[in-house]
């Protein structure tokens, strides 16, 4: 299942200056206000009946619209959302699916980040407690036919540190995020994709 140089203000600090205690909710939008960029590196871990599939890999976001999800390990595979299109790059396969990304956003936790309110015109946000030193909230579909029937966010020091997910396949994904930095400086290159020569292209719409 994967341009921009930008300055801080002091509008943009006072967004994330948020208290430590805050609830979930208000973490995560502080959390939005404040992240034009933001990359990390991730660990995913999808379970279905008792069957485990774990992966890694790296997460860049430039907001509005357009990310780059990229898988490492156990294979290669990168998922970049230019702001038009949705590109999802197979190498082993030696295969490029392209789409619409307006019909995909939502589909994956790098889509659901990037829109700039994208979760609250979408799912009803509620408050899910505290877990250690991490605030939680639950994510409830507004609309029948969303991919995802159920999404956790959890927040440590105004910082999104994990999602949980579920799809209505029944797959339970857990995506942690590891060593997040806000408002870095990423090239317009990273969120734009040519499909390699050789490779066979087909539309996903």
């Amino acid at each position: 299942m994967k341009p921009l140089k930008l300055a801080l203000t002091a509008a943009a600090l006072a967004c994330l200056a948020v208290p430590a205690h805050a609830s979930a909710i208000a973490q995560l939008k502080a959390f939005v206000a404040g992240s034009k960029t933001l990359s990390a590196d991730f660990t995913q871990l999808v379970t279905n009946k008792g069957k485990r599939e774990e992966a890694s890999g790296r997460l860049e976001i430039a907001r509005p619209g357009k990310f780059r999800w990229e898988y490492s390990k156990p294979y290669s595979q990168l998922i970049v959302g230019d702001g038009k299109t949705l590109w999802i790059y197979d190498q082993d396969l030696a295969q490029v699916t392209r789409k619409a990304q307006g019909a995909a956003l939502g589909s994956s936790p790098a889509a659901l980040l990037a829109g700039s309110n994208a979760i609250e015109l979408d799912y009803r946000l509620n408050e899910a407690g505290k877990q250690g030193d991490v605030e939680w909230l639950t994510a409830s579909p507004k609309k029948q036919d969303n991919t995802f029937s159920s999404v956790r966010m959890g927040f440590k020091g105004n910082m999104l540190v994990e999602m949980q997910l579920t799809d209505s396949f029944g797959n339970d994904t857990r995506v942690s995020f590891v060593k997040p930095q806000q408002n870095v400086v990423l090239p317009a290159n990273r969120f734009a994709f040519i499909p390699p020569k050789g490779v066979d292209v087909v539309s996903g719409d």
